[in-house]
C-alpha cells in the first residue's frame, strides 16, 4: 500500500515541473512537448493527479473529512479553549480569510494535471500500440487512462463543489484561468459529465482481481457510484436549499441523466463489480487488528467480539482478511516534519485529548461525540460501539483514563472510534499500531506522524443505500441492516435517513446528507440547537450549536482568490 503513495509523491514532482515552473529548465528532461508519450509517462502523470487528494493544512479544516465532520450535528467542536478553528467551524463562523484555501488550491492543481492528461490522450497523435501486444490492448489502455483522468477531474471538482458551490470551470491546460464562477447547476453538470465519461470509457473489472499495488485507483464502478452521489447531491440541493425542484441533471452536451439512469448504474455495480459488504461492520476499522498487532489482548472488547480486520489494501491485502467493501479511499502513509500532509490528520485531531489510554493513543480532542446522538442510538445496533469509544466502558482497556487530566472543552467522554490513534507495546517500546505494521523508521518517531490509516471516501454499503433511496425499495437498506444483525424494515425516507446516520457516522457524509435533504434547516431532523451535557476544563456544563441557514450549507470562497480574480468571483451568501 505504501508504495502507491511514494509513486504519488514522485508524480507530483514531475507534474509540478510542468504546471508551476513553465519558464524554468526541466531538470527531469520532461516537458509538455515530450511527456505523455508512453504508458509510463501517463502513469506518472496520473500519480500527480492523485497527489492533489492530499492537502497541507495547519488548521485541519482544509481536510474535507475534518471539515465535514465538524459541521455535522453528530459532534461538538471539542479541543481546547484556544482551538479557534474548531469552534469557528462548529458554530458556522469564519473570521479568518483563507481557512479553506488549501482545498481550493489542491483542487485546481489536480484539475490542471488531469486536463493535461486528457488533452494528450485526446490528441490526434495519441497512441501506444508499440508498447502492447495488440492494437486492441493499446486502445483499452488509452480508454482506461482517459476514463480515469475524467473520473479524477470530476472527483476533485465534486469534493470542492460540495463545500464551495459553483466553481470556475477550467477544462483544458491552456484554458483561460480568469473566468467567473459557474453556477451550481453548470458546475454539477460538468462533474456529472466527467463521471459519466469515466463510467463509459473504463472497462469492467472484477475487483477481486485487483492487485495490492494497483489498489486505490478509480475504476468504472467508482465512477458510476460517484455519478449517483452527484445526482443525489445536486437534485437534493437544488430542490431543498435553492427551492428550484429538479429530478434530473442535464450534461453540457445535452444528455439528460434521470433517476432511472442512475438506478441502472448502481444495479450494474451491485450485480457485476465484485464489491461486497464485509461480514462484520466493525472489521472495517483498524481497532479490530490491535490485539493481533500487539500479540496480546490489549482491547478486551475486540477479543470478546471475535473481531478480525479486513485490512485497507483491498481484497488481496497482505494484512487483514481482505477488504471487498471499500471502493475508493485516500491512501495515507507516514509523514515527516517537513511535509505532514501524507498523515491522516483526522486521526490526530479526533483522538482522546492529551492522554494515552490503553490501546488508544492521544490526539487533540476535536469532534467529541454529541451525547444526544449517542443516547438516541439503540444499544442493539453493534455499529454504536463499533463507532463510538465510551471512555467509561470497562472492556475497552481504558482503565488509565483520567477525567481530571482532560483540559479540553465540550468534552463528552465519547470519542470517534473509526478514526482514532491506536498504540501498543512492542520491541521498540510503546508506539502506534501502524508504526509496527509498516515500520517507517526514525523519521516518524512521533505519535503525531503515525496516522497511516486510510480515509474511506466510498464504501459498497453506500451503493446499497443510494440504490434504496433512488429506487424507493428496501433491498439495499435491509442488506445493510442485516449485516448489523437488525430486523428488516419497509422502505421509507425516514428509515433510510436513520440508516445512513448510523452506518456513516463520522465518515464525512452526514453533513452533506443534511444539506441535500434540507434537514440542516429542520431542527426536528437534526441535533442542532439541542442542549447536551459537556465538560469544560473539568467543569460540568451544557452546550448546543445553532446552524446559520443564510450560509446555504456552503463555506466561504477564499478571500485571496476573490482578490486575485479582480472582481470575477463573488462571495458565498452569509459570509
Amino acid at each position: 500500500m505504501r508504495k502507491l503513495l511514494y509513486l504519488i509523491a514522485i508524480g507530483a514532482i514531475l507534474i509540478t515541473s510542468c504546471d508551476d515552473h513553465l519558464s524554468t529548465k526541466n531538470l527531469f528532461n520532461k516537458s509538455t512537448d515530450n511527456f505523455y508519450r508512453t504508458p509510463t509517462d501517463i502513469d506518472e502523470a496520473m500519480a500527480g493527479v492523485y497527489n492533489a487528494l492530499f492537502v497541507q493544512t495547519n488548521t485541519g479544516l482544509a481536510d474535507e473529512h475534518i471539515a465535514a465532520s465538524m459541521f455535522s450535528d453528530l459532534v461538538f467542536a471539542g479541543g481546547g479553549a484556544d482551538d479557534a478553528f474548531a469552534h469557528n467551524a462548529a458554530s458556522f463562523a469564519d473570521p479568518a480569510e483563507d481557512t479553506y484555501h488549501p482545498l481550493w488550491l489542491e483542487t485546481y492543481r489536480g484539475v490542471f494535471r488531469a486536463n493535461s492528461i486528457i488533452a494528450a490522450l485526446e490528441s490526434e497523435d495519441a497512441g501506444f500500440s508499440e508498447y502492447f501486444a495488440s492494437e486492441q490492448d493499446a486502445e483499452t489502455y488509452l480508454d482506461n487512462a482517459l476514463g480515469e483522468a475524467y473520473f479524477m477531474r470530476g472527483f476533485l471538482m465534486f469534493r470542492a463543489a460540495r463545500f464551495f458551490g459553483g466553481m470556475p470551470l477550467i477544462l483544458a491546460p491552456d484554458a483561460d484561468r480568469f473566468v467567473p464562477r459557474s453556477s451550481f447547476s453548470e458546475t454539477f453538470s460538468q462533474i456529472a459529465s466527467d463521471f459519466h465519461k469515466g463510467a463509459t470509457l473504463m472497462a469492467e473489472v472484477d475487483v477481486n482481481t485487483i492487485s495490492v499495488n494497483r489498489y486505490g485507483h478509480g475504476n468504472r464502478w467508482t465512477a458510476k457510484a460517484y455519478l449517483a452521489r452527484t445526482f443525489l447531491h445536486y437534485t437534493g440541493y437544488m430542490t431543498n436549499i435553492e427551492n428550484q425542484p429538479t429530478t434530473q441533471i442535464t450534461l453540457p452536451d445535452g444528455t439528460v441523466i434521470t433517476r432511472n439512469d442512475v438506478v441502472e448504474h448502481l444495479e450494474d455495480v451491485i450485480d457485476n463489480s465484485g464489491y461486497a459488504l464485509v461480514s462484520d461492520f466493525r472489521n472495517l476499522w483498524p481497532y479490530s487488528h490491535i490485539n493481533q498487532s500487539a500479540g496480546e489482548t490489549v482491547l478486551p472488547w475486540a477479543e470478546n467480539e471475535g473481531l478480525q480486520w479486513a485490512g485497507q489494501d483491498g481484497p488481496n491485502s497482505n494484512i487483514g482478511t481482505g477488504n471487498t467493501e471499500v471502493m475508493f479511499a485516500k491512501r495515507y502513509a507516514f509523514a515527516d516534519w517537513s511535509n505532514t500532509k501524507y498523515r491522516n490528520w483526522a486521526v490526530l485531531f479526533f483522538s482522546v485529548r492529551g492522554q494515552d489510554v490503553g490501546p488508544y493513543g492521544q490526539g487533540w480532542g476535536w469532534g467529541t461525540v454529541n451525547p444526544n446522538f449517542y443516547n438516541n442510538w439503540s444499544n442493539d445496533d453493534p455499529r454504536k460501539r463499533g463507532s463510538v469509544l465510551d471512555l467509561n466502558a470497562n472492556d475497552e482497556g481504558v482503565e488509565a483514563y483520567n477525567p481530571d487530566a482532560n483540559n479540553g472543552v465540550q468534552q463528552t467522554e465519547l470519542v470517534n472510534k473509526k478514526y482514532i490513534q491506536l498504540r501498543h507495546d512492542g520491541e521498540e517500546g510503546v508506539k502506534g499500531m501502524f508504526y509496527y505494521i509498516y515500520r517507517p523508521g526514525s523519521t516518524s518517531d512521533s505519535y503525531m506522524l503515525w496516522s497511516a490509516q486510510d480515509f474511506y471516501y466510498l464504501r459498497f454499503s453506500d451503493v446499497l443505500l443510494m440504490h434504496s433511496e433512488l429506487s424507493e425499495t428496501a433491498d439495499g437498506l435491509n442488506a445493510v441492516r442485516a449485516r448489523a444483525g437488525l430486523e428488516p424494515v419497509s422502505y421509507s425516507l425516514e428509515a433510510l435517513k436513520v440508516e445512513r446516520k448510523h452506518e456513516f457516522a463520522f465518515e464525512g457524509i452526514r453533513w452533506f446528507d443534511l444539506v441535500r435533504w434540507g434537514d440542516v434547516e429542520n431542527s426536528g431532523n437534526n441535533y442542532f440547537s439541542q442542549a447536551a451535557p459537556v465538560i469544560n476544563n473539568g467543569v460540568e456544563a451544557v452546550h448546543s450549536v445553532s446552524y446559520r441557514p443564510e450560509t446555504k450549507g456552503l463555506v466561504p470562497i477564499p478571500e485571496s482568490e476573490i482578490r486575485l480574480s479582480d472582481g470575477l468571483y463573488t462571495q458565498n451568501p452569509g459570509w
